[in-house]
């Protein structure tokens, strides 16, 4: 690809039936300004880096410019939010623009966010301020460095326009990359509508884009449900050991590739505490820390429940026996969830293997934690420094984070379990700050970059935080205010979703 091509598209979500998306084009903005492109994922993606920071590569990210290839749509789901369920959503504020082929050999949806009205929008302007594209992009780049899956920013940009909500604000459009963007909500649209064919339709697709393995099976419907259940099963057991908070678990923000998507009300937790919530919408705590295993599983529920017309394709197939195909599935969950979650804390924790009495001590830990009122991150990060003292005298967090009294007693066993175990003191660390980092996106930074963004146009602060957080694991002391939890004053105790 030359500096001056644009990408070269291959759609096939455009292919599927009209009834599962609306042809949409993006709407055009006053005056478009870049405000980052990922250099490093356009050229993953195939897009040159030049061409998408030139003049073209703007409009397109804006909305005003819609290459050639691009075969731009809305596309049509339902959901359960907070539990209630909403027959028709779909996406009110964003428009796929196409497709593409990664050098990976993996095929990547292109997405803009906040380019204006579909007719999902439901009466809003589908436009975004320019808070939650920072949020955004902050947020998803800052999962992909903890290789957590996540939905990833290919690039933002500013409208030149004003954006009204309570009061108004500044617009963005957010490009947001996806290996695709089909929810449990997908499925639920036309499963409430008794459209078998359509479900059909959907899983063959599902299954040749992102489950291929299932195709060779005897009931492949199965086992791409399998395979999803394994993928959210692992994807929340990443979640919870970073102690990220995602705020809004509603089934339409439930992707079926296995990505972390819909970056609004979400936060990293800095206190433990497993009733953490920040989501400004959620009053109940469905969606509080501790609930979100219990919730994927409800949601996964509700997947299989849609699929129960094409679970069973035995001639002698009835309802009860699809039924009872779903039940088997969705009742692996858990230990599926247990076992990608055990696999992390014992990584967490310095040992090799994990055991009943591991589960014993992690616990006490945690209550512990809870007791102190301790910072998640900087209280794992410490445990890692301690296994390991000698190589951490000059990057040692101790200036952040240093263990109390109370934990005495629990450090003294912690060390007896180490003493027991077969790895050095080298290979212990090196696993534990693998799965500790030292840098989060931690609210009040991200609140930082928002009004410097917002007030006065600038996007420093911004750049600095994206690049900080590009490395996670990598403790740097010159940057220790990156690491420092929220003082009294900095503390942000609600976040909001940017609709």
């Amino acid at each position: 690809m030359t500096p001056s091509s644009s990408p070269e598209f291959d759609n096939t979500y455009a292919e599927l039936p009209e009834r599962f998306y609306s042809k949409q084009a993006p709407s055009s903005v006053a005056n478009p300004g870049l405000i980052r492109i990922n250099t490093e994922l356009a050229k993953q993606l195939n897009i040159s880096p030049e061409w998408l920071a030139s003049p073209e590569g703007i409009a397109t990210m804006a909305g005003n410019h819609v290459p050639a290839g691009a075969q731009s749509l809305a596309a049509v789901y339902a959901g359960h939010q907070f539990g209630g369920w909403n027959p028709q959503l779909g996406d009110g504020r964003a428009v796929l623009l196409g497709e593409l082929m990664g050098r990976d050999g993996i095929r990547y949806d292109w997405q803009l966010k906040g380019s204006g009205r579909t007719p999902y929008s439901r009466g809003g302007d589908g436009k975004s301020p320019l808070g939650p594209v920072i949020r955004e992009y902050i947020l998803c780049e800052a999962m992909a460095a903890l290789h957590i899956p996540s939905t990833r920013a290919l690039g933002a940009v500013t409208t030149g326009e004003m954006v009204f909500r309570d009061q108004g604000l500044p617009g963005a459009v957010f490009s947001r990359v996806a290996r695709s963007h089909i929810r449990v909500g997908t499925m639920q649209f036309f499963a409430a509508r008794r459209d078998t064919e359509a479900l059909q339709i959907l899983s063959d697709y599902l299954i040749a884009r992102h489950f291929p393995a299932a195709a060779q099976t005897s009931n492949p419907v199965l086992s791409m449900l399998n395979e999803i259940i394994g993928r959210q099963a692992k994807l929340i057991a990443q979640w919870q050991s970073v102690g990220f908070i995602h705020g809004v678990m509603n089934t339409d923000n439930m992707l079926l590739c296995g990505e972390t998507i819909d970056y609004g009300p979400c936060a990293f937790m800095e206190s433990y505490d497993p009733a953490t919530v920040f989501s400004s919408i959620d009053h109940n705590g469905r969606y509080a820390y501790g609930n979100q295993p219990a919730i994927a599983h409800w949601n996964l529920m509700q997947l299989a429940q849609a699929l129960l017309p094409i679970l069973d394709p035995r001639p002698e197939a009835d309802e009860d026996s699809a039924v009872a195909i779903a039940q088997a599935a969705i009742d692996g969950f858990q230990n599926l969830f247990l076992v990608a979650y055990q696999d992390i804390i014992k990584d967490k924790l310095g040992v090799s293997s994990f055991t009943d009495a591991d589960d014993s001590l992690y616990q006490d830990l945690l209550t512990l934690m809870k007791k102190e009122r301790v910072d998640f991150t900087l209280c794992f990060r410490r445990l890692g420094e301690l296994a390991n003292e000698g190589a951490c005298i000059n990057s040692s967090i101790r200036e952040l984070f240093e263990f109390s009294d109370a934990f005495t007693p629990w450090l003294q066993q912690w060390r007896q379990r180490l003493s027991d175990d077969p790895q050095t003191a080298e290979q212990r660390q090196a696993r534990m700050f693998k799965a500790n980092p030292v840098f989060i996106p931690r609210n009040h930074l991200v609140q930082e970059a928002i009004a410097a963004a917002e007030r006065k146009g600038d996007f420093s602060f911004f750049n600095q935080l994206v690049e900080v957080l590009a490395k996670p694991h990598n403790f740097d002391p010159q940057k220790l205010r990156y690491a420092m939890p929220a003082k009294s004053n900095e503390q942000v105790l609600q976040t909001f979703c940017g609709t």
